[in-house]
């Protein structure tokens, strides 16, 4: 863009001026560009990034209003390692954050930053996490280098003047600074000021460490507004569930990565369920709050989806295909020499010949993947078919469900319901799901991933167990929470359960149970279905004895479980809550 198209400021926020007038002074951009949001600005930012070739167009007639961005083959993920709390108290961020004392940070970061921008083009991103005027909506303003980060930010948030309206002349936003640098490792760095409400990305240009409205402040800042603020900023779907008479039933769940998130947010029930319908509210995050009627209440601060795609078709997501099939960016797929793009797991046969994610020629006989494992989509909400009408509801949405869950192949039953609002804290807060092969440790290690939130708590994990249990005091109807596990298999290695639409029966039961309409027996580890409360009709082949065998509690296993949970409690022990080793205690006394 030439210096007389450039934007100008779309604000007179005298706080928002002078922090982007330092960040130019100490980036030193040729040129400053105010994003307004509006279509015709994204027209003409997709025709700059294909121009200096950051994107491809992908085959209008296959996939319309589509675009491909490869990533450096260093830049591929979440860096843990380079992501960092920085408080002025150690304990605050606590044992299972990287912590640098804010002066030292800051001063390493500013090193950095310096002149990083010279010869390029500074984006002021201003956005909204959350529908416009929410009391849950927060403001976001990103400053970047990059424009792959406005374009993504432009799906992925509300983003343009609107935030600037919300923000008025106030300062409560959150500040962003997104350096793109030689996009080098050694110099990656992800960190979070939560006392500032201040994120600073540099070194990397992957989405997950530089969409910065994305887990940096919609969780790890988030967490830490939420427990200053009264509210909960969780790693959590959202969905609603409509009966064949219209009754609706919002839940909201939370589960590890590669555990079917996304596939149960957008599940289509199966045909023996005719009538009934999952409404996709939010696919990752949820921001909840207790409301005036007593109810704890949702909103899905994302206005887009940022997806994994290796293993997303037809079968596994339909709805999945359907929204990416038009208007969304693919990073790190294969591209076939047609433009269109493909995964390992697509529908299909493998194509003959395509270049793969690093842009090398690919045939189905290479021993490297064509695909990324975790390259991903980028794709407004609104293309998904049962985006939920209440998702742009500012009030959000009453939660009666919150479902904890993780890949296990033994001891944890297909479904179960805690006893109380503080046990299911602990479900959560021990819940665990089974390394892959190629993760550090080895297949069938068991992670401790408490809420699907180690990677993403901003502050101390014990002091987020507090703010959890202390939430109950404030919800006079709290939702009932429960565990699932899609993944248990039998003594010959397959999985016991068909998962899929067929979780629908486990969501059914979820449901009936918040509306008092299905039994329950009590076990040592919460309430179960029995056979008879839980819908087994049209799943052809499966017996009552292999529902049996599915929900089955092995006191032994158990025992070995909680022995196993106590590495995460060890490590938290100074500000692990009471109640958590009463739980513990509670629950070895009944196996």
């Amino acid at each position: 863009m030439t210096k007389e198209t450039l934007g100008r400021p779309n604000t007179s926020n005298k706080t928002v001026l002078k922090w982007v007038d330092e960040i130019v002074k100490l980036c030193k951009p040729d040129q400053v560009y105010w994003c307004d949001g509006s279509k015709a600005e994204r027209k003409a930012l997709l025709a700059e990034a294909v121009e200096k070739g950051v994107l491809i167009k992908l085959n209008p007639k296959k996939l319309p209003g589509c675009y491909y961005h490869r990533s450096n083959p260093n830049d591929v993920a979440r860096v843990e390692q380079a992501t960092f709390i920085c408080t002025e108290n150690q304990d605050e961020a606590g044992p299972t954050n990287n912590w640098m004392a804010p002066k030292d940070m800051y001063a390493k970061l500013r090193g950095l930053a310096a002149g990083s921008m010279r010869g390029r083009t500074l984006y002021v991103v201003p956005y909204l996490m959350g529908p416009p005027g929410s009391p849950l909506t927060k403001v976001g303003i990103e400053l970047t280098d990059s424009i792959y980060v406005v374009l993504s930010m432009g799906v992925m948030t509300r983003m343009g003047t609107l935030a600037f309206e919300q923000l008025g002349e106030g300062d409560g936003f959150n500040r962003g600074l997104h350096c793109m640098l030689d996009v080098h490792p050694d110099r990656r760095y992800i960190a979070h000021f939560p006392q500032d409400n201040t994120v600073i990305s540099v070194g990397s240009n992957y989405g997950g460490n530089v969409l910065l409205g994305k887990k940096c402040l919609a969780l790890r800042i988030g967490s830490y507004l939420g427990r200053q603020e009264g509210w909960l900023a969780e790693h959590m779907l959202i969905l609603g569930v409509e009966a064949p008479n219209g009754e609706k039933t919002y839940l909201a769940a939370a589960f590890p990565s590669a555990c079917g998130k996304t596939n149960l947010a957008m599940m289509i029930p199966p045909p023996a369920f005719k009538g009934w319908k999952i409404w996709t509210i939010g696919d990752d995050i949820a921001w909840m709050k207790p409301g005036p009627d007593g109810r704890l209440y949702a909103i899905n601060p994302e206005a887009g989806y940022f997806g994994v795609v290796p293993g997303t078709n037809s079968k596994s997501n339909p709805n999945a295909m359907q929204l990416i099939s038009h208007d969304t960016i693919y990073t790190n797929v294969a591209l076939t020499p047609d433009l269109d793009v493909w995964w390992e797991g697509k529908d299909g046969p493998a194509p003959k010949e395509c270049l793969d994610w690093r842009g090398n020629k690919w045939t189905p006989e290479s021993k490297e993947k064509a695909a990324h494992p975790n390259s991903r989509f980028t794709a407004p909400m609104a293309n998904n078919p049962m985006l939920a009408p209440e998702a742009n509801d500012p009030h959000g949405v009453p939660i009666s469900a919150i479902i904890f869950g993780g890949r296990r192949s033994d001891t944890i039953p297909l479904v179960f319901q805690s006893f109380n609002w503080v046990h299911g804290v602990y479900l959560g807060a021990t819940m665990g799901s089974e390394m892959t092969a190629a993760a550090v440790g080895g297949a069938g290690q068991v992670r401790r991933d408490p809420m699907a939130m180690l990677p993403f708590c901003g502050y101390n994990m014990g002091d987020y167990f507090r703010h959890w249990i202390n939430m109950r005091k404030h919800i006079k109807y709290p939702p009932r929470i429960f565990h699932v596990n899609w993944f248990r298999k039998n003594a010959q290695g397959h999985f016991l359960w068909p998962g899929f639409g067929e979780n629908m029966r486990v969501i059914k039961w979820i449901v009936d149970r918040c509306h008092g309409r299905a039994d329950a027996d009590e076990t040592p580890i919460g309430w179960v279905p029995n056979p008879k409360s839980f819908d087994l009709n049209g799943l052809p082949g499966f017996t009552v004895e292999q529902f049996e065998q599915l929900q089955a509690i092995n006191e032994e296993e158990w025992r070995r479980e909680v022995l196993m949970q106590d590495e995460l409690f060890m490590k938290l022990h100074s500000r692990l809550p009471k109640e958590l080793i009463f739980q513990r205690e509670l629950l070895l006394a009944r196996t």
